[in-house]
């Protein structure tokens, strides 16, 4: 089994990287295609991918190179998890929409319509190469803004799937709340990417036992904690929302914070930073615990699961993951990109049935629907006024004087990325 992973020069490889030595009965990979055009990185993250296999035993391949074509030649399935413009065009993202007093994010608002007009051309010609290598490989998008980049994917074509590591991060702190195996917990988990709520946490499957009740009360303030939320906002809807939630349900307040300290993309360019030193000692064999910080918890995992069901092997049945809406939230449009639980298999996704959502719910989704709709138009077709209209429908922006004010300085800040500007 080939599989190739678009960014792979990125610091988070060798945490793939462990998972699929790890778990290597789920997934037999033989060949593994690291593929970046940054040459410094690769060189560096795979030779440590080279030393965690070794240390593990795993008789895998691992191959590096910057050239796509012949990276994903044969693959069986392309990972994205590519950052275009890199930490200092993140970094942008994360500041100038504060400049107008909104949210500076890398995957929502602002910065997130930004980062999804500099990725979408990219990974679409990805994937028209891989389909003129493979047309039968899956392409796994890992890369943020994932329900926009997964919906670009779809609707060209490619057979493609969406993940996000929010979901298993939650299945894996609840299960540790309860002592209970992860394996045991299944969450109804409904929304968007980065914009989904836990409407009940089920022991055992899809019919299990709500546990969700006795989560909220017997540890409400240690998730209240996490997610930087007031316990009230969970008790009272009986729900555990994202932490991406807390953008729009306590935006002033993250605005405030956010102008008060450093970027998170400055956090993590120093991370990286010291990461790459790390990676580059000859006697490091195994991915460093500043690696956690870094972000993207249980990513491997995710990864592997997803893929081992997508090619037919050992995945677990059932998934969160992004795909078509397909009747699944009754309010949206078939071709929306949804995240939820899904049976997954070498056929695709298929979401499992969804319980009516209140409105208050449904409401936020269809409105972050529309405008990942209007987002997708400008980052296709480009043009100022598609940035506008994209901006305006932004329920964290929603306003034409901050529309036109983010407009200018968005295109300002992307010019090098944009061809239409």
């Amino acid at each position: 089994m080939k599989l190739a992973v678009v960014g792979g020069g990125s610091t988070y490889t060798p945490e793939l990287i462990d998972g699929f030595a790890r778990l290597r009965d789920t997934l037999p990979v033989t060949e593994l295609v690291l593929v970046d055009p940054a040459a410094d990185r690769l060189e560096l993250v795979g030779g440590l991918a080279r030393r965690i296999f070794a240390k593990q035993d795993h008789e895998g391949k691992i191959v590096t190179t910057s050239d796509v074509d012949a990276g994903v030649e044969g693959a069986d399935a392309v990972l994205l998890q590519l950052r275009v413009g890199g930490q200092a065009a993140r970094n942008q993202d994360e500041t100038w929409p504060l400049e107008c007093g909104c949210v500076g994010q890398e995957t929502t608002g602002a910065g997130g319509l930004a980062k999804a007009l500099r990725t979408v051309p990219v990974v679409l010609d990805i994937a028209e190469r891989v389909r003129r290598t493979n047309p039968d490989a899956w392409i796994i998008d890992f890369t943020n803004p994932v329900g926009i980049v997964t919906r670009a994917l779809l609707q060209a074509g490619h057979k493609a799937v969406g993940l996000c590591n929010v979901a298993i991060g939650f299945q894996r702190k609840f299960a540790q709340l309860l002592d209970v195996s992860p394996a045991e917990i299944h969450l109804d988990h409904v929304g968007l990417n980065h914009l989904t709520w836990e409407t009940a946490v089920r022991l055992g499957g899809p019919e299990g036992e709500n546990v969700l009740p006795r989560l909220l009360a017997e540890h409400g303030d240690t998730l209240a904690d996490d997610l930087h939320l007031p316990r009230l906002v969970m008790d009272r809807f009986g729900v555990v929302p994202s932490y991406y939630l807390r953008y729009f349900y306590a935006h002033d307040e993250v605005v405030r914070e956010l102008g008060t300290k450093p970027s998170r993309a400055a956090e993590v360019a120093a991370m990286e930073k010291e990461l790459l030193e790390m990676y580059g000692d000859p006697a490091l064999d195994e991915k460093p615990a500043l690696l956690a910080k870094r972000g993207g918890a249980f990513y491997s995992e995710a990864a592997v699961d997803l893929a081992a069901s997508l090619l037919g092997g050992g995945g677990s049945p059932y998934q969160v993951v992004n795909t078509y809406n397909n009747g699944t939230l009754p309010f949206l449009a078939d071709d929306a990109v949804i995240e939820v639980q899904a049976a997954v298999g070498p056929n695709g996704a298929t979401p499992l049935p969804v319980a009516p959502l209140d409105p208050l719910y449904a409401g936020l989704i269809s409105h972050v629907t529309a405008y990942e709709e209007l987002a997708l138009e400008a980052a296709l077709r480009g043009g100022r006024d598609r940035v506008f209209k994209a901006l305006l429908a932004h329920p964290l922006v929603g306003q034409y004087e901050y529309a036109e004010g983010l407009t200018d300085r968005l295109i300002a800040h992307n010019r090098e990325h944009l061809a239409w500007a």
